[in-house]
Parts: structure tokens; sequence; C-alpha cells
């Protein structure tokens, strides 16, 4: 790693040179290597990637954090082999890390837009558990079709691979299945691209069964164009009365292959997958309706992974879900209740985070839990204001939205998280693109009263008013008006509780049926 980090940093400006030069001195510009090669020297140096230095930081709400204990129980670390002899001698099963090293093209865009994608590759790389040793980031308009960088940046590339030790490399977008091919017999180790990784990720932390069946799908729909078939595999199945190669019947005609019946497994099992997510869907279609039919307002939390969603879940409802320091540390939705200074109950949802290039196989496998966004009355779009590009983040996320129909409809505040790590000049200008921003800290509790005072503004109201005199023995719909109506008067008479307020429609027609009527 020296011996790279030496390499990279010779033009370096977090590591500037000790000749401090004259006034009269020329500087020549430098070439895009070079400005790419600095680039690569700052990401390898870590600063101010996607995921913080220092760890998690949480805060009391967050509760006792249970699931950190089976997250753990896989732990990763240098140079162990997983081959273990005796795995009853031992507490938990640890993996080696992988080693890798990133690629990336800066086509179109800024030197500081390609960084901050790399950035967050090797963010990714990291939470899938593996080790990044070296980067190498290419000025290149388009990808080459043959080998996506091109045959000597590919021969660069496999000398790198060599020298470092590697044993994957993971490639900053999507590659073909030839690029892939292509690129792995010259590199002769592992490659993977964005996709890949992504949902290697999603695929270590599903916890739910539905969660698990739609990460199988999408790495399924992923990898059935991807199948190479080699030696055994591209052989000729024989079948009918012979079961080999002799002549007799079955033995005719072209036969299949063992690649072909890989596929045709497959697709079996995408339809499988298809029909239990699909079977699952009643029990969330149920779960809604009943929140409608009580006219409980549902106000969604959204955004870039890493973001802080969780944190705030905590802070608002106290869940206690998971928190930690990682891209996609949690995927399954989780619903709790929430209360607004004047009484009214709302649930808040945590939704899986976004990313940008989001795999569209993802977006299609997760749609009926990114429906949650479609469904809610308000959506509190996070964003991480300490972020090098919070402004790509929000554009990201909106980008997924307009993916599921009706998202781009519901209310949106932009709610600027981490206030406590960010510059206050980034925060101004982002409270100047979007407008009606607030700026909280989930860990701090900085403006957490602000947005928890603006949710109750931004709620829905009851549309309906009544007067009625409701008798003691229905106790249950003055209930029910105090937890999903707005009380203007209560008052105990003699014949029972009289209320004048607002409340839904459902709830007006109840009211009105069990009212007392006047002498």
């Amino acid at each position: 790693m020296s011996r790279t980090n030496e390499r990279h940093r010779v033009n370096d400006p977090q590591h500037p040179s000790t000749h401090e030069g004259t006034a009269d001195e020329v500087v020549a510009p430098r070439s895009a290597q070079e400005v790419a090669d600095d680039v690569v020297a700052r990401v390898l140096a870590r600063a101010g990637t996607t995921v913080h230095d220092g760890g998690t930081d949480r805060s009391s709400y967050d509760g006792d954090q249970l699931e950190l204990e089976e997250r753990a129980s896989l732990r990763r670390i240098v140079g162990l082999s997983t081959e273990l002899e005796d795995v009853t001698e031992v507490e938990y099963r640890q993996l080696r890390l992988e080693k890798v090293v990133l690629v990336g093209l800066w086509g179109a865009g800024t030197a500081q837009d390609a960084e901050n994608s790399l950035r967050e590759l090797a963010a990714l790389a990291e939470t899938a558990g593996s080790l990044v040793l070296d980067a190498l980031l290419q000025r290149r308009r388009t990808p080459d079709p043959s080998t996506y960088l091109g045959s000597g940046k590919a021969a660069e590339l496999a000398t790198m691979v060599a020298a470092v030790g590697a044993d994957t490399v993971i490639v900053d977008g999507d590659l073909a299945p030839s690029q892939r091919r292509a690129l792995e017999d010259v590199v002769r180790v592992k490659v993977v691209d964005r996709t890949a990784l992504i949902l290697d990720i999603f695929a270590q932390h599903a916890k739910s069964r539905e969660g698990k069946a739609q990460v199988e799908l999408a790495q399924l729909q992923y990898l059935l164009p991807r199948l190479r078939g080699w030696g055994d595999s591209m052989s000729r199945q024989a079948g009918g009365q012979v079961g080999g190669a002799a002549a007799g019947m079955g033995s005719r005609g072209p036969g299949e292959t063992k690649i072909e019946l890989d596929r045709r497994r497959i697709r079996d099992r995408m339809a499988k997958l298809r029909r239990e997510i699909a079977a699952m869907e009643p029990a969330r279609v149920t779960k809604r309706a009943s929140r409608k039919r009580n006219a409980i307002p549902s106000v969604a939390i959204a955004g870039y992974t890493n973001a802080g969603k969780s944190s705030l879940l905590n802070r608002l409802t106290g869940a206690g879900v998971l928190v930690e320091n990682a891209l996609f540390a949690t995927l399954d939705p989780t619903v709790r209740r929430a209360e607004a200074a004047d009484g009214r109950v709302y649930t808040l949802t945590d939704t899986v985070g976004f990313v940008r290039s989001l795999p569209h196989q993802l977006v299609e496998a997760f749609r009926s839990t990114l429906e949650e966004v479609a469904d809610a009355d308000l959506v509190l779009h996070v964003v991480d204001v300490s972020h090098p590009d919070p402004e790509g983040q929000i554009a990201a996320v909106r980008h997924v939205f307009a993916d599921i129909p009706g998202a781009m409809d519901v209310p949106e505040v932009i709610v600027l998280n981490k206030a406590d790590l960010a510059d206050p000049a980034a925060i101004a200008r982002l409270r100047s693109r979007e407008p009606g921003a607030i700026v909280v800290s989930a860990r701090t509790g900085e403006g957490i009263d602000e947005l928890q005072a603006l949710i109750a503004d931004q709620l829905p109201r009851p549309g309906v008013s009544v007067d009625v005199v409701i008798p003691y023995d229905r106790g249950d719909l003055v209930s029910r008006v105090h937890l999903h109506g707005e009380i203007e008067a209560e008052e105990h008479t003699a014949a029972g509780t009289a209320l004048r307020g607002r409340v839904d429609a459902n709830l007006a027609a109840e009211l009105a049926s069990a009212a007392v009527r006047p002498a």
C-alpha cells in the first residue's frame, strides 16, 4: 500500500511538495492521467468517503441494537483462511477479506464526479467485506466494447493486480457478459461489476422472508444472461431409452446441453419466486387497507443509503432498528407508530436506501416494498448534507421515485441530516436550492422539534365537521376521535360526551348513527 500511495501522491494537492517555487514560475497544465492519479490517491486515502470515519455514532434513542450480534457473527479479518479444520472449536465463523482493485472510467462530467463515484465504489466494496488495495481510473469517453478499458489499460490492470496480490477486480459500471469474460481472460482473477457488488450486499443484509426472496429474484435475473459453459457443461444430454451416446431411440438429434438445463432451472426458480412474492403481497395490502380504513396518515422515510434514515426513525419513535455506519445496513421496511404534537396518530415507514445507478433488477424485485413511498401521505427525503455531493444524492433518489407509479405525486420534505458534521456553506447552498428544506441531526437531536412540527403541519386534515353527543356506552368512538380526528370542544353532559371537531367521512358516519337524538 505504501508503494501505491507514494506512486499516486505526486500530484496530490492534499500532500504538497516541500518545494515552494517562485512567483514567476510557470506551472505546466496537468494531463488527464495526472488528474486521474490524484483522484485515485484521495480515494485510497479514504478522506470524506460515503462511510464516515470513526465507526458508528449512536444515541440513546437507538435502543439495545440487538441485531448487531447477528450481524457480527460473520467477522471478516485480514489473512484468515476460511478452511477451518474444526469449526466447533471457534465461536464465530470468520471469513477472509477479499483483496480487490477498483476500476473506474472518467467520461462525461468533472473529475470531482469521477472521484465521488469511485469513493462510493470503495465504500460498497468494504461493506461487502473486501479490502481495497489499489484503484485505476482511466480518462475515456466511452467504454471499450471488448474489455471495457481497452487492451493497453487492461494489461496495466493485470500488472497492478499481480503486484498487489489482489484476487478480485471491481468495475464501477455495468459490464456486458462478453466484456466481463474478456477482462477476466486478461487479468486472470475474478471480475465483478457494480450491479453484482450491490446485489451481494443485499443478499448479506436481507433478513425477512420477503426480502430474501426479492434479492434472490434480482440475483437470478442478473445471472441468467451471464451463465458460462465449458467442458462437460457444453456436452449434449442423451435421452429416451439409451441414456448414453449409443445408437437408438433418444440419441438422435442435438440433445440439450447442461447450460441449457441450468438456464431452464433458473427460469423455473424465478417463476416460483415471483409467485411467492405475489402471495406475500395481500398481507401488505391488508395492512395498508386497515390504516386507510382507520384514516391513519402515513409518512415514509426515504433517501440515499447511509443518509441516516434508521437513526431518524429511532429518534422520532424509539424504534430501536439497526443503526450501522455502512451502506444498505437495513433493507426490510420498518413501520412504527408515532404521535404528532396535537395528539394525532400516524405511521412512520423506513424504506430501503437508494444509490446511484440502482440496479434495475432490484427496482423491479423491490417494487412492492418501494410502493410504500407511493402510498404515503408525506415523504421525508433524508439527505446526508455532509456528503461531498448531496445534490447528486437528491437527483439519484428522485430518479428512482420517477420509476415508482404515483411516488412523484406525494408531498416531499427535504431533511438535511448530519448537520453536526456538515459544512455550514453546504447547508446554506442546499437550503437555497431546496426551498422548505429542514436541517436536523438525528445523532444530537438538532432540529428534531422543528421537523415534528413540520410533519404535524403537513399531515392530511380530517375533512368532515361534526357536532354530536355520543352516549357513554360508546366510549370507543370517542377514543377514535381522539386518535384520528381533531377535537375543537369536548364536554361531558348527562346524555353523553358532547364533541365538536373534524373527522374522516367513515368515522363521521359512525358518529352520526350512534349520536344521541335531541328530544
